[in-house]
C-alpha cells in the first residue's frame, strides 16, 4: 500500500517538477515523451543506489510462495476479472450479459462462504472482488463512462496537447493534478490513449482502497469483521458505479486510506510516520478538492474531540456512569500516544488554502466560499422561517415491491450502523484508535448534516459524501450486526433456547445480507425479476453519460466543423451547442462551451425562482446536439425544479426543431444549427 502510495505521488511531484522548472532551461513542452523519459529514468536510477546502500547487505529478503500462486483457490479468484473483461465484452458487442451474471453470482458465492477460505487469501479475495466489479462497469463501452470524467478528459488532453499544465486557467478541475498530470503522464510514457487510462489504470489504483481498508479494519477489530466491513464498502453501488465517472476522487481516496493507515499503525517511527502524512496530505490536497476540504474539517472536529477526552478522561467517566456508580478508576488508555499534531493540521490547513486560492484563479476556493454562504444563509433562513425550506433528503417511495425492499433495506443499513457506533463507543470491545474514534463520531454528523442540512450534501453530490463516510463506518455497520445478533442471543437464553456454533452462525447470516444488498444495488435483482434496472453493465437500455461510437462521432465533427464555438470555461453566450444534461458531458469532453436545453428554452418551464438565465435574446451560433436515446425517444432529458427539489424530465424535441437547419444526422446522433 505505501509502495503504491507512494509511487503515484511520486509522478505527480515530478510531473510538477518537470512541467515548471524545464520551461526555464527553454524546453517548451515538459509534458512530452522525452522529457518525461529521461526524468523518470533519472528518478529511478537514484532510487535504485539509495535502495542498494539501504539494504546492500540482503539481509530481510522476502520470498513469494509458489504453492500458494498455484493453489487452487488463488486460481479461481484470478478467474473473476477475465470474467468482467470478457462479460463486459460480450455486452459491448452483443448485449450478452450473461457472463456478467455470472460474475455477481461467484462473488455472492464467494462471500457467503468466506468462513472456508483461508485467512491468508482475504487481501487477495478483496482486491480481485474490488477490481472486478470495477471492471464490469468501467470496461462497458469503448470510451469513459460518467459525467465529471468527461471534463476530466478535456483537461487531460489539454496538457498533452499543449505539452504543459497552465495552472492559470480557470476551470473548476484545472489545479486537480490527480487528473491534470497523474492521468497524462501515464498516457503518454504507457502509449495507452486517455479512455483507457481512466477506463483501467484508474480502477486498478482504486482498487487498493478495499486493500488499504482492510488492513485498517483489520489492526482494529478482526479479520472476519475486516472482511466483512469491506466487502460492505464494496457492495455500495456507488463504488463501482458513480466513482469510475470521478477519476480525481478515484485518487483522493487512496491517499486519504493511506493517511487513516499510517494514523492508526503503532510500529512506525515518528519521522517516518511525520515523512508519510506530509507526503499523502499534500498528495490528498493535489488530488481533490472536495475530499480535502472534508478532511481538513474532519481534522479540526477529531482533534477537538480527542482534546475534550484527554482533558476529561471521558472513558472513565463514561464506566462510571454506565456501571451506576460502582467503578470509576479506569484507565484512560486514549490519552497517550496522539498522532495528529496541531503542526500537521495547521500545515494541512495552510497547504489545502494556499493551493486552492492561488492556482486556477482561485476558481475552486471561490466555490468554497460560495458554498458556506449559500449553507449558512439557508439555515439562518430556514431557523427564521422553518416551513421556507423543504428537505432535500426525502426519500421517495416506489410503487415496485423490489425497489421499496432494496429502501428498506438501505434503512436496515442505517440501523446497523448507529447500533455499531453506539457499540463501539460504549462497550470498547475493539482495538479502535482514539483518532479513528474520533473521525467515526465526525463522519457520523456529517451524515447528519447530509440529511438536515440544505445544499451540504449536494455540494459534493450526497451519494458520493455518503461513500465517503462509510470509509470509517463501514465497521460500525458489521460491529452493529454482530451486537444485534448478540442481544437476540441473551434473550433466547433467557427462554434456555439453545444455539450450536451461534458465533459461527451471525457471521454466515450477516455475509448473506449484505450479499442480498450487493445482488439489489448492481441491479441483478431488478434485471432478473424485469423490472427497472439501472445498471449500464447489465441493461444495455439505461439512458446515462454512457456513450456510442456515432455520438462519438458525431461530437467529433461538431468540434472539427462548428464555426465560432466557445472553448469550455469560458463566460460568452454566443457559439455555444444547446444539449440534454445527459449528452451535456460528452460536448464538454471535446472542450466545447453547452447549456442545458432547459436554460435556452427557459420561458417553457417552471424554474426556481426564474433566476436561470436566458439566451432567448442572443441566438448566436448555437448548435443543437441530438444522442442516440434523443433520436430514438424524440425526447430531451432536462431538470426542473419543482419547490427546491430537482427532478428529471422528458420533454419531447421534434416540435422545437422543425424550423432549424440539419447539418449533420447518422442513426446515433444529429446537429441543428440556428444562427
Amino acid at each position: 500500500m505505501y509502495s503504491v502510495g507512494l509511487s503515484v505521488a511520486s509522478i505527480i511531484f515530478i510531473g510538477i517538477l518537470v512541467n515548471f522548472i524545464y520551461p526555464l532551461i527553454r524546453i517548451s513542452n515538459p509534458i512530452s515523451l522525452l522529457p518525461l523519459l529521461i526524468s523518470f529514468s533519472i528518478f529511478v536510477v537514484v532510487l535504485s543506489f539509495l535502495s542498494y546502500l539501504r539494504d546492500k547487505d540482503y539481509s530481510n529478503p522476502d520470498f513469494i510462495n509458489s504453492e500458494d500462486l498455484l493453489s487452487p483457490w488463488v486460481l479461481f479468484l484470478f478467474l473473476l476479472p477475465f470474467l468482467a473483461i470478457f462479460g463486459t465484452y460480450l455486452m459491448n458487442w452483443y448485449k450478452i450479459n450473461s457472463l456478467l451474471l455470472v460474475l455477481l453470482v461467484l462473488i455472492s458465492l464467494i462471500v457467503i462462504l468466506s468462513g472456508k477460505i483461508p485467512r491468508k487469501f482475504y487481501p487477495l479475495t478483496i482486491f480481485i472482488i474490488s477490481i472486478s466489479l470495477l471492471f464490469q462497469t468501467s470496461l462497458i463501452s469503448s470510451y469513459i463512462t460518467g459525467f465529471d470524467i468527461q471534463s476530466e478528459y478535456y483537461l487531460a488532453n489539454l496538457v498533452i496537447k499543449n505539452g504543459f499544465l497552465n495552472l492559470n486557467l480557470y476551470t473548476e478541475y484545472n489545479n486537480m493534478l490527480s487528473i491534470t498530470l497523474l492521468a497524462p503522464l501515464i498516457s503518454i510514457i504507457s502509449k495507452i490513449s486517455l479512455d483507457w487510462t481512466f477506463k483501467i489504470i484508474y480502477p486498478i489504483l482504486f482498487s487498493f482502497v478495499p486493500l488499504g481498508l482492510y488492513i485498517v479494519f483489520k489492526k482494529q477489530t478482526s479479520e472476519k469483521i475486516a472482511f466483512l466491513s469491506t466487502f460492505f464498502f464494496m457492495s455500495f453501488y456507488v463504488f463501482y458505479t458513480e466513482m469510475i465517472g470521478v477519476g480525481r476522487q478515484e485518487i483522493a481516496e487512496v491517499f486519504l486510506v493511506l493517511i487513516i493507515l499510517v494514523m492508526i499503525t503503532k510500529k512506525i517511527s515518528n519521522i517516518t510516520r511525520s515523512f508519510l502524512l506530509i507526503i499523502f496530505g499534500i498528495s490528498l490536497i493535489l488530488s481533490h478538492y472536495g475530499l480535502a476540504y472534508i478532511y481538513m474539517f474532519s481534522l479540526l472536529i477529531v482533534y477537538f474531540l480527542i482534546l475534550l477526552n484527554d482533558h476529561y478522561n471521558l472513558p472513565n467517566k463514561l464506566n462510571y456512569i454506565l456501571r451506576n456508580n460502582k467503578t470509576v478508576a479506569i484507565q484512560n488508555k486514549y490519552s497517550k500516544n496522539r498522532i495528529l499534531s496541531f503542526t500537521f493540521i495547521l500545515f494541512f490547513i495552510v497547504f489545502t488554502f494556499s493551493w486552492y486560492m492561488y492556482t486556477s484563479s482561485g476558481i475552486s476556493f471561490i466555490v468554497f466560499l460560495k458554498l458556506g454562504s449559500t449553507i449558512a444563509n439557508t439555515i439562518s433562513s430556514q431557523f427564521l422561517n422553518p416551513t421556507s425550506v423543504q428537505n432535500l433528503a426525502i426519500i421517495q417511495s416506489s410503487s415496485n415491491t423490489l425497489h421499496n425492499l432494496f429502501r428498506y433495506g438501505n434503512y436496515i443499513i442505517e440501523v446497523l450502523i448507529i447500533t455499531g457506533v453506539f457499540s463501539i463507543l460504549l462497550r470498547d470491545r475493539m482495538k479502535f484508535r482514539k483518532e479513528y474514534l474520533g473521525f467515526i463520531i465526525t463522519t457520523v454528523l456529517i451524515q447528519i448534516g447530509a440529511v438536515t442540512v440544505p445544499y451540504f450534501s449536494s455540494a459534493l453530490n450526497s451519494e458520493r459524501l455518503y461513500q465517503i463516510t462509510l470509509i470509517f463506518l463501514a465497521p460500525a455497520c458489521i460491529i452493529g450486526g454482530l451486537t444485534l445478533f448478540d442481544i437476540l442471543y441473551r434473550i433466547l437464553n433467557i427462554f434456555k433456547i439453545q444455539i450450536k456454533n451461534f458465533n459461527s452462525i451471525k457471521f454466515t447470516l450477516l455475509s448473506l445480507y449484505f450479499v442480498i444488498f450487493l445482488l439489489f444495488s448492481s441491479g441483478f435483482v431488478f434485471y432478473i425479476t424485469n423490472e427497472n434496472s439501472n445498471s449500464i453493465a447489465l441493461n444495455s437500455t439505461v439512458d446515462t453519460a454512457n456513450y456510442n461510437i456515432m455520438e462519438i462521432q458525431g461530437a467529433n465533427w461538431l468540434n472539427n466543423y462548428g464555426v465560432n464555438i466557445v472553448k469550455y470555461g469560458t463566460n460568452s453566450h454566443s457559439g455555444m451547442v444547446v444539449a440534454d444534461e445527459y449528452r451535456q458531458p460528452l460536448i464538454i469532453k471535446y472542450g466545447l462551451n453547452t447549456t442545458p436545453y432547459s436554460y435556452y428554452y427557459n420561458s417553457n418551464f417552471n424554474v426556481m425562482n426564474n433566476q436561470i438565465m436566458s439566451y432567448n435574446s442572443n441566438k448566436n451560433n448555437f448548435y443543437f446536439f441530438f444522442g442516440t436515446n434523443n433520436i430514438l425517444n424524440n425526447t430531451f432529458l432536462i431538470y426542473t425544479y419543482k419547490g427546491v427539489n430537482m427532478l428529471n424530465e422528458t420533454y419531447p424535441s421534434s416540435n422545437n426543431f422543425n424550423t432549424l437547419n440539419k447539418i449533420y444526422s447518422s442513426d446515433g446522433s444529429q446537429i441543428f444549427y440556428e444562427s
